[in-house]
């Protein structure tokens, strides 16, 4: 039987759009409450009658508007806030002058906040800034002089709604930045599955194959190369996001070298660094393994991105100079003041003098690709080769220096 899931959408919005739903009624019974308690008070109480019947007949028919931010449109809002309005300029032809200049409440009262917050809720602060501007103008209007209660109740409103909306904003960042962490964690606890799943199964298939077909050579043994090469990719796929989704290998016959797309990979993060694990992990194949720390390397992204060329372009010596079967290692440690990437080979190594010859020929692949780059960072790059042991090349970055760098 299919196991069934309940989801549970919760919004931090949905508590506010209910209790506005509910001030709203409340607020209408109560400035007609206060309309029939001080009836002796309006020389014209028709017109306070008729509003009265519009503002009832509207604020329940419109209470399913109110609910949510997409129910609660533009239009509505508007026509909310001129009804609003529209009471208070009222107010005057109704109520007779003691009424006005003892500070009585205005027809619709304190359900003109009730609007204000509407906007406060669906837009954030600079709507509810917009929306109790032309109701601070209306009392003003309505009482003929800025009296001091009114300039009271006027920036009380204005506050409390910017305040509100404020709020929202910031439980509507927070909303987003909840669901993003539980989406990555649901991923995160998936990709573990999966990894234990294929591990179990797949990945130690593939490594069987890899040495049985080492072992039987021929046929079998091409056999082997491309499992082992499976291995290497499935391994770096479920490990998570160190590895870039794009690549390319530039020698597809020997899975030797797999070199970053250029462009693509590791986002900085808020501080401007990247994982160097993150960008030395697709140089990992069949015949080049990948030592990497289990905590993060940050390193500012520049100096990250030319590292990793300088480890691709002594990769690519390895490819070109070592032999077809040479293998190679990468090494990265992640010291207190640098950080240090060891790539080395069991290749026939490098005659003495040959670097020195090559350089005097114009081929300044090492000193260029490699060298030029770590100078540039205010690091280094160390070459060790002895004939028949291979070639050792040892890149270090200082972090300090990368920092600076990066200003």
């Amino acid at each position: 039987m299919a196991k069934q899931v309940r989801v549970v959408r919760m919004s931090v919005e949905q508590p506010l759009w209910r209790a506005l739903s509910g001030y709203r009624v409340l607020t209408m019974l109560y400035a007609i409450g206060l309309f029939a308690s001080a009836y002796d008070e309006f020389d014209r109480p028709g017109i306070a009658i008729a509003f009265y019947v519009v503002l009832f007949v509207w604020t329940l028919a419109t209470l399913p508007r109110v609910q949510s931010a997409v129910a609660c449109t533009k239009r509505f809002l508007a026509v909310d806030l001129a009804i609003a309005l529209t009471g208070i300029v009222l107010t005057p032809l109704a109520a007779d002058g003691h009424h006005i200049s003892s500070g009585g409440p205005t027809l619709p009262s304190i359900w003109t906040a009730g609007s204000v917050l509407a906007y406060a809720i669906k837009g954030g602060w600079r709507w509810a800034a917009f929306a109790s501007t032309p109701v601070a103008v209306a009392n003003l209007i309505e009482r003929g002089s800025p009296a001091r209660d009114t300039v009271h109740n006027v920036v009380l409103v204005w506050v409390a709604s910017i305040a509100i909306g404020y709020v929202v904003e910031v439980a509507r960042a927070s909303e987003r930045t909840l669901a993003r962490a539980l989406e990555i964690e649901a991923t995160t606890r998936e990709r573990e599955r999966l990894a234990r799943d294929i591990h179990d199964g797949v990945l130690q298939v593939l490594a069987m194959v890899q040495r049985r077909g080492a072992v039987l050579g021929g046929e079998a043994g091409e056999l082997g190369r491309m499992a082992g090469e499976q291995e290497i990719a499935l391994r770096t796929l479920v490990s998570g996001a160190l590895v870039p989704v794009s690549r390319v290998s530039l020698d597809a016959a020997e899975g030797a070298v797999v070199r970053a797309v250029e462009g693509e990979g590791e986002e900085p993060g808020d501080d401007g660094t990247v994982d160097l694990r993150g960008l030395l992990a697709p140089y990992a194949a069949a015949k080049v393994s990948f030592a990497e720390p289990g905590a993060p390397v940050p390193l500012p992204a520049p100096a990250a991105k030319e590292l990793a060329a300088a480890v691709g372009a002594a990769l690519d010596n390895v490819r070109r100079h070592a032999g077809e079967d040479a293998r190679a290692w990468i090494l990265v440690e992640d010291e207190p003041r640098e950080v240090v990437v060891t790539v080395r080979d069991d290749g026939p190594g490098i005659p003495e003098g040959r670097l020195a010859q090559a350089e005097g020929e114009g081929r300044l692949g090492v000193a260029l690709s490699i060298r030029g780059r770590l100078r540039d960072l205010g690091g280094s790059a160390e070459l060790v080769s002895i004939p028949g042991q291979g070639t050792e090349v040892e890149l270090k970055v200082p972090k300090a220096r990368g920092k600076a760098g990066t200003r």
